[in-house]
């Protein structure tokens, strides 16, 4: 029986992705890294540790990730409080039918819990869910599994009686080895030959997961 849906943020709830890439591409470049759009694929979901690690592999062992995270987001907040931020189509309907139906909501996100808070809030849905578990929560974040392990310790819950809901392959493998079911609603990239196999399902947008919800043995 489904008991909760646990929610990733960035790309999955808002459209934040296509911030992230636009804005570490110029902190990157800024400071002298030749970064492109395709790099920030790679590094969707991460918490720190992993991307910081991922990004000196492509950039050298001298890539100043702090300085230029630093940068993306004194410039990402400038940009987001001049033009706000857009919530995914579908978000409202989903929470509004999980709420009716008796069915808790959660958020696992690699973002800190303050800019979390201030991005949902700015949205008008951060008092519909019931958990955080945000990226400076855990010591190992996406794709480990800890995260989304967390949330159902807090949520009191089994793996198997939640759907974690994923737009990211590391957010999708997070949620997976946790045993969790995955369905992922892709923004930036489809799910390739060696996701696939992971999900519960997939959908186009996120009231499309009404249905399958309703349809969850």
């Amino acid at each position: 029986m489904l008991k909760a849906v646990i929610f990733d943020m960035d790309g999955l709830m808002l459209d934040t992705e296509v911030l992230l890439q636009r804005f570490w591409c110029e902190a990157a470049n800024e400071l002298g890294y030749p970064m492109t759009p395709k790099d920030v694929l790679g590094i969707r979901s991460l918490s720190w540790r992993y991307s910081s690690r991922h990004l000196k592999r492509k950039f050298g062992e001298d890539f100043d990730y702090y300085a230029v995270r630093a940068r993306r987001i004194e410039l990402m907040n400038a940009y987001i409080a001049e033009n706000g931020i857009r919530k995914k189509p579908g978000l409202d309907q989903l929470l509004s039918f999980l709420k009716e139906s008796g069915i808790k909501a959660a958020v696992c996100t690699a973002t800190d819990y303050e800019r979390t808070k201030m991005y949902l809030t700015s949205v008008g849905v951060f008092d519909m869910f019931d958990e955080f578990i945000c990226g400076n929560m855990v010591d190992n974040g996406k794709p480990a599994p800890d995260i989304y392990q967390n949330a159902c310790r807090c949520l009191g819950l089994d793996p198997q009686e939640c759907i974690a809901l994923e737009d990211s392959p590391n957010g999708v493998i997070s949620a997976a080895v946790a045993h969790l079911n995955v369905i992922m609603i892709p923004d930036l990239s489809q799910p390739s030959d060696d996701i696939r196999p992971l999900l519960y399902d997939c959908c186009e947008s996120l009231d499309k997961v009404i249905d399958v919800i309703k349809q969850f043995k």
